[in-house]
């Protein structure tokens, strides 16, 4: 999981990176999931939905300063 910090300090255009890169991988095991029926650890879907959420709060709040 990533920590607060690690989300303050990077750029715009890393978060945004960042957000594509998450939403891709949450594709990808929600996919695999309704492949498949399981999937190794659900916690990692859990986790990456946080982060992804972490960081369009970060791209929203860096927007309004902005």
């Amino acid at each position: 999981m990533a920590r607060k910090m690690d989300f303050k300090d990077q750029s715009v255009e890393e978060l945004k990176a960042l957000y594509h890169d998450l939403s891709k991988k949450i594709y990808e095991m929600k996919t695999e999931i309704s492949m498949t029926r399981k999937i190794d650890k659900p916690s990692l879907l859990r986790q990456a939905k946080r982060d992804r959420a972490r960081a369009l709060t970060f791209l929203k709040q860096k927007g309004k300063t902005s």
